[in-house]
């Protein structure tokens, strides 16, 4: 598996822990920025994992900032992109049984480290089930089919 990760000023020392956590489980990644704690606009460092994993280059992504929410609302602008907000350890698990998201985004300012560490685990090893959700991402990209 493949990773490209990112954070804006306010998840980069999460994003950090995560680096390091993947490092541990052997896990390639790439880091698309950003290295500071300056204010920075979390759009440009969204939308190059986005467009990695959509392109296929890199299997999933996971993006921190403050809260997440800015960051899963823009790649979520990019077409074949499931990006999913996820601050528990339930949601990580549905959300890739069910949803087949292929971007995690999760929060610094919302959730610790160790709470962090425990959803990439479980987001990383839990696959999708297909069945009747198969169903529902395939009405998901008819949509962005429509409007994207």
């Amino acid at each position: 598996m493949k990773v490209a990760i990112a954070a804006d000023h306010g998840g980069v020392k999460l994003k950090e822990e995560i680096k390091k956590y993947l490092t541990s489980l052997n896990i390639s990644f790439e880091d698309f920025g950003c290295e500071c704690d300056a204010s920075v606009d979390y759009p440009d460092y969204a939308l190059p994992v986005a467009e990695k994993v959509a392109s296929g280059e890199f299997d999933r992504g996971i993006l921190v900032c403050g809260t997440g929410i800015g960051m899963s609302i823009a790649a979520n602008k990019v077409k074949g992109i499931r990006c999913a907000l996820v601050h528990d350890t339930f949601s990580a698990k549905a959300t890739r049984e069910h949803n087949d998201t292929n971007i995690l985004a999760m929060g610094e300012r919302v959730i610790g480290p160790g709470l962090a560490l425990d959803i990439v685990k479980i987001w990383i090893e839990t696959e999708f089930a297909g069945g009747r959700h198969e169903r529902r991402v395939e009405k998901i990209k008819e949509i962005e089919q429509k409007w994207m």
